[in-house]
């Protein structure tokens, strides 16, 4: 390859734990060529054109680790594979994806890389290492790169692929608290936790959102009569079958009123303050346009507000603020509205700008509050004339600190009233200080699934963590949503210890997942004979609610080409250091690379969990000290130093001797079986298990605190017909 060029030979997404790091990441195989003899200071004009175009790189710390390291290694001179890394995660950063983490390293051959990135979304990084290699070749080349229509390009693909800001609001409270999550479809379902002890989250709506209190929020006129039997103040409204029948009942309400669909949400279709009959008879028709009937309402005075409630507390409270334009006798009010209130930097089409904007061809509420002052899209205000232009839709302002008590208990009610544990509770009153009774306030819509942007990005105030709030609804502080997980990994000898592990769990009584080479097990049902260890196959046991505990086997090439399948353990183990042999197609090198691979089984447990290691292979013994919790030894001969030495400084070791299984912590022993009875004899000699497999499985029972007992009776049963 003489032309200078980036080839890019595969790419993987290693969506769990891996040897680079604890999360998602996307990893390229790339072959630099002729780029190899060019470093980043030998290519003419290059760095100037790499940072003209991504002034953001100032910030990329690198190995040098202060800001502008990155640049100062390209003055020194680096490579096309380390540039291809900055320059991608520079991309995301851009597009609204911001990560951080990345590395490049030689994959064995001449001008072959792995360079690995993380990802929030697959087809995002691909996306960005992909644009990556085009601008560094653009650059090389001294060509002309529209960094601009690449980088909008990027932030359409993160706003339609990734979870939207609310939900990640969550999903990263949740992860500050140790708490585990799964993305469930392409939209905001997410899973929170493992197995059994999952919760789910569509959004501001989780699982404790009941249907039947949806449906009650959703009809305007029921949750009014519903909070006014519980007496919660609410206005005074009639459902009204046309424009004839509105007009009436506004009389009879008294005036002004409002109008709105029963069934709407989002302020849409909501006239404010009426009070001429060919308003309110036009009104009728923008409401009954955005919901299946409509209702007519008192109007209340004052300032709308939005209170978000949570489980038993309100977490957050906002203010809407009226949207107008001034005239100047020159630009009509559409031109008006682009001038002086779209150009607004918070407002924005996407959904992390805290306030939209306005079109009138979509707002038809707003054409009729035009109207109402005798104007139209294309009138030509006088000069200094305020021209309202939208009244609700605007909750821009934090009010958090400001609620009276009085006005929390009301909307908390009011949400328990109908049966929400979130809601949006939306609120008019004048002043929000102050108790609704004294000053004639009044609740006017409870909401299901409320947006959560307005409190996390408000124009003017303090940003709430409701994030954080809904994941302590969900989760008791100690709670972190976490099943026990076994981890084993070795070098093909794992698959037996693993199901001997499952089914001493399932002799607990615990609902048990397996996943191993011979397949997927549920509860000792076999549900595949083949992929057990592939990562879409083996993750669907943290998603099944019935899942109390899981095992899972996984091996160096699983690791390599797709990672864990889940992100911490309860119990690692491995029982030997695997040989590089047959993966060469993943270029993982020789077999003193293997430890540090499979230091990753050792990294993910738990600093409440156990790591147990065979102390027969040197290998394995080293990889203790990566473990953040406790660990256990094993081996054949009790006499082995290394179980001594664990043995003498307090540690917990297993060995056999004289045809006993021993597990021992300091002076204390304990005889588990021997191999010598005949149940235990005709597993040994049908080889249905080894000593080594017992011993495995025994270790980790021990660190789950399975007794003995059932240790024996679970090793002596082994392989019975449990098929149900």
């Amino acid at each position: 390859m003489n032309a200078k060029n980036i080839q890019f030979l595969r790419m993987t997404h290693l969506r769990g734990p891996n040897i680079w790091t604890y999360r998602p990441v996307m990893e390229a195989l790339i072959d630099i060529g002729a780029l190899e003899d060019f470093p980043s200071n030998t290519l003419p004009g290059f760095n100037q054109r790499l940072t003209n175009w991504l002034p953001g790189l100032i910030e990329h710390r690198c190995s040098v680790g202060e800001r502008g390291g990155f640049l100062q290694r390209l003055e020194e001179g680096t490579w096309a594979g380390h540039v291809l890394e900055h320059v991608a995660l520079e991309l995301q950063t851009q597009a609204g994806m911001q990560t951080g983490f990345g590395k490049a390293r030689e994959a064995g051959p001449r001008g072959i890389y792995k360079v690995v990135i993380r990802t929030r979304h697959e087809d995002v990084s691909r996306s960005a290492l992909e644009t990556a290699r085009e601008l560094i070749l653009a650059a090389i080349e001294d060509r002309p790169f529209d960094v601009k229509t690449e980088v909008n390009r990027l932030k359409q693909m993160v706003d339609s692929l990734c979870i939207g800001p609310s939900t990640a609001s969550i999903v990263n409270a949740a992860s500050d608290r140790g708490i585990p999550a799964i993305r469930l479809n392409d939209g905001n379902l997410v899973q929170l936790g493992y197995g059994a002890q999952q919760r789910r989250i569509w959004t501001a709506e989780t699982d404790r959102t009941s249907a039947i209190a949806e449906g009650i929020s959703k009809d305007k006129d029921l949750t009014k009569q519903l909070l006014s039997m519980c007496g919660v103040p609410v206005p005074q409204g009639q459902i009204v079958g046309s424009p004839a029948e509105a007009w009436e009942a506004a009389q009879d309400i008294g005036l002004p009123v409002c109008l709105k669909p029963t069934d709407g949400n989002h302020a849409r279709g909501v006239s404010l303050e009426l009070s001429k009959q060919e308003d309110i008879e036009a009104a009728y028709d923008i409401a009954l346009a955005e919901g299946s009937e409509v209702i007519v309402e008192s109007f209340i005075r004052g300032e709308e507000h939005r209170l978000l409630v949570v489980g038993d507390h309100v977490a957050a409270a906002n203010k809407g603020e009226t949207a107008s334009v001034v005239g100047d006798g020159v630009h009509t009010v559409s031109e008006l509205i682009e001038l002086q209130i779209n150009s607004d930097p918070r407002r924005g089409e996407e959904e992390d700008f805290p306030l939209d904007t306005i079109r009138l061809d979509e707002h038809t509420t707003s054409v009729l509050e035009l109207k109402r002052q005798g104007l139209t899209a294309d009138s030509v205000p006088e000069q200094g004339r305020s021209v309202l232009i939208m009244r609700t839709g605007n909750m821009a302002l934090d009010v958090t600190d400001e609620v009276h008590p009085d006005v929390a208990a009301q909307a908390v009610l009011a949400a328990r009233v109908v049966g929400l544990d979130i809601a949006g509770v939306d609120l008019v009153a004048q002043d929000i200080s102050q108790p609704l009774s004294a000053q004639g306030g009044a609740i006017v819509e409870v909401n299901a699934g409320p947006g959560l942007l307005m409190h996390l990005k408000p124009a003017v105030g303090q940003p709430r963590p409701v994030g954080l709030a809904i994941a302590n609804h969900l989760f008791k502080p100690a709670d972190t949503g976490r099943i026990p997980v076994i981890g084993l990994m070795g070098d093909g000898d794992t698959t037996r210890p693993a199901q001997l592990v499952a089914w001493l769990l399932h002799l607990k009584g615990l609902y048990t997942g397996l996943a191993c080479a011979d397949g997927l097990y549920m509860n000792q049902r076999q549900l595949q004979s083949h992929g057990g260890m592939d990562w879409d196959n083996a993750q669907r046991l943290l998603i099944n609610r019935s899942v109390e505990v899981a095992v899972f086997e996984s091996d160096v090439r699983h690791l390599l080409a797709e990672g864990l399948p889940y992100d911490r353990c309860q119990v690692g183990v491995v029982t030997r250091m695997p040989k590089s042999q047959g993966l060469d197609d993943l270029y993982a090198g020789n077999d003193e690379k293997m430890p540090s691979y499979v230091r990753t089984q050792i990294d993910v447990i738990l600093p409440q969990g156990t790591a147990v290691l065979n102390a027969a292979d040197e290998q394995a013994v080293d990889l203790a000290r990566h473990c953040d919790g406790n660990v256990i030894f094993y081996a054949d001969d009790e006499n082995n130093p290394r179980l001594l030495a664990h043995l003498a400084a307090g540690g917990r070791v297993a060995f056999w001797r004289d045809g006993q299984l021993v597990l021992s912590e300091g002076p204390r022993e304990s005889l588990v079986l021997s191999a010598k009875r005949p149940a235990v004899s005709r597993l040994l000699q049908n080889g249905k298990l080894s000593t080594d497999d017992m011993l495995i499985a025994s270790c980790v029972a021990w660190a789950l605190d399975i007794s003995t007992d059932l240790i024996r009776a679970g090793v002596k049963s082994f392989g019975q017909n449990t098929s149900h």
